[in-house]
């Protein structure tokens, strides 16, 4: 899938379904409780002011964005079919009252009674259509529609129903409906049917409305009285700021010019408030992420077309000292391309290569012949994913050299270069992130391993292929788990990326903010509603 927009929307550190999802038997986690169980009880009329440096906004029209500054405006402000609850990587009903398959290619979905739009009309399962037709036909470069590349076409059959026929089996479909190509869109609003909406206005019928937003500034929101949903605002309420500089953001939240400081921090200013916490009116509160970073081997190109090359870097790299010595163990060490908090993970590079291990390396060279140490070439982009990346691979590059087998050229490139080159074959390795579209083990594995993957390093195993498919067409994902373990398994094999680490989700609170910590979860969703203030 084209995703390419997810993954040059990561940050340098986020420092920051069963067949029928109505019937899956898993009892449904409180998203709805003001403030989170944190303690205390929030002050429902509090405005809360979340301090943020991730401040591209592309659109706030649903069809032109494919960032993460966007969607956090849109799960805010609009509804979908299906939503992430706090905690959970399940999709669950939220403005439909039941979602399940009614076979391999289509999903029929029932809406609740009485859902609105800010505007006061109702939502009827025509405005379902008209958001996904729209969607569809605009196709915008700068928006999610790839998403929908499995979809044929949606249908309302009456005002409650909405059907989605598939060209192919796509079980990913739920959470794809919890993402911003699913935000439902009111038909009978100033939304053009064929092109974009210009005039930064927004509305949805989610819990806020936006009632103002300044590009690269500020977007204010207050709570919708029209909203019918299970979210309880927390808060009267809420403004995201947008900041320039990671050292301004820290400092408003020392200051307490904004309640909350999330994503931009870099790992030093993280360090430097947990040593300052006590006693600074503020707490640094940490968070599960499944932001990634990896390295990619081009299996063409030399020296990294020998698959004893890659096992041998995987077998010395210590991720350890990457999170300690680098990040400030503001990242987790992954052993997997389907990170740690996400259904199907496992540890399979852990399990095969062990800890870093110098011997080991060595032998697997020897056996394959190959002379050491090994000349190789290794490329990162200085500025994509933060400046903290340049020490990375300056101390890749270091452990690579301390084994003895190994002679790295390290050498970097902007991103427009960059991703030219790395797609032209002209680099063996180099180093990636990918920021997910939702917390589905496929969003791991199909693109980055199907056929070359969109970074088009020319691995192509018909074994994995073949289960990236059939993984596809497993509705039931528990039943899928098994599928993902050999996946994985093959991946740590043939080693055509290696994960590095995962971004923890980081926030500074000043005291007395609640329901923070509750919200910091893998779908990445700042949820406006559970942050409130005692």
């Amino acid at each position: 899938m084209a995703r390419t927009k997810r993954v040059i929307a990561a940050v340098a550190v986020s420092v920051i379904a069963a067949s029928s999802l109505a019937a899956c038997g898993e009892k449904k986690k409180d998203n709805s409780q003001p403030g989170g169980p944190s303690g205390g009880s929030p002050n429902a009329g509090a405005t809360v002011i979340l301090g943020t440096t991730d401040s591209k906004v592309t659109s706030l029209d649903p069809a032109g964005a494919y960032d993460l500054p966007s969607w956090t405006i849109y799960w805010n402000t609009f509804q979908t079919l299906l939503s992430l609850p706090a905690g959970s990587t399940t999709p669950t009903p939220d403005a439909a009252q039941k979602c399940e398959w009614t076979n391999p290619k289509v999903y029929t979905c029932t809406l609740k009674d009485g859902l609105t739009f800010s505007n006061g009309t109702p939502l009827t399962s025509e405005d379902v259509k008209f958001s996904f037709d729209r969607m569809m036909k605009i196709a915008d470069p700068e928006g999610p529609s790839s998403l929908l590349e499995s979809l044929e076409k949606t249908d309302a059959p009456d005002p409650k129903t909405v059907v989605f026929t598939l060209k192919t089996e796509d079980a990913t479909l739920p959470h794809k409906l919890t993402t911003g190509v699913g935000m439902i869109l009111p038909s009978d609003e100033k939304y053009p049917a064929d092109k974009l909406r210009e005039d930064n206005v927004l509305v949805g019928s989610g819990p806020y409305k936006l009632d103002s937003f300044k590009p690269d500034e500020e977007a204010a929101f207050s709570v919708n009285a029209s909203y019918k949903g299970d979210a309880k605002p927390a808060n009267g309420k809420f403004v995201m700021r947008y900041y320039a500089e990671a050292s301004t953001l820290k400092q408003a939240v020392q200051k307490g010019d904004v309640d909350v400081a999330f994503r931009g921090l870099t790992p030093t200013d993280v360090a430097d408030l947990r040593g300052k916490a006590s006693g600074g009116g503020y707490q640094v509160i940490d968070g599960e992420g499944t932001e990634l970073r990896y390295m990619t081997f081009n299996v063409t190109t030399a020296p990294a077309d020998q698959k004893a090359v890659r096992q041998a870097i995987a077998q010395v790299i210590d991720r350890e000292a990457i999170a300690k010595n680098v990040y400030n163990d503001t990242v987790t060490p992954t052993y997997s391309m389907i990170p740690n908090g996400v259904q199907a993970h496992t540890d399979a590079f852990k399990d095969k290569y062990g800890a870093p291990d110098k011997g080991k390396a060595q032998a697997l060279l020897a056996a394959a012949g190959i002379t050491q140490p090994v000349n190789i070439t290794l490329w990162y982009t200085p500025t994509r994913y933060g400046a903290v990346t340049a020490d990375e691979y300056v101390e890749i590059k270091r452990q690579l050299e301390a084994s003895g087998l190994f002679k790295v050229d390290l050498q970097s490139t902007e991103w427009q270069q960059y991703q030219t080159d790395y797609k032209a074959g002209k680099f063996a390795a180099f180093g990636l992130g990918w920021f997910p579209d939702f917390p589905d083990p496929d969003n791991y594995t199909a693109p980055f391993l199907y056929k070359g993957g969109y970074f088009k390093n020319n691995y192509d195993n018909p074994a994995v292929n073949d289960l990236i498919t059939r993984s596809q067409g497993q509705t039931d994902r528990k039943a899928a788990e098994p599928t993902f373990a050999d996946i994985q398994k093959q991946t740590a094999e043939d080693v055509p990326v290696l994960p590095m680490w995962q971004g923890k989700q980081i926030a500074a609170a000043r005291t007395g903010v609640t329901g923070v910590k509750e919200t910091l979860d893998p779908s990445y969703i700042v949820r406006f509603w559970m942050i409130g203030k005692q």
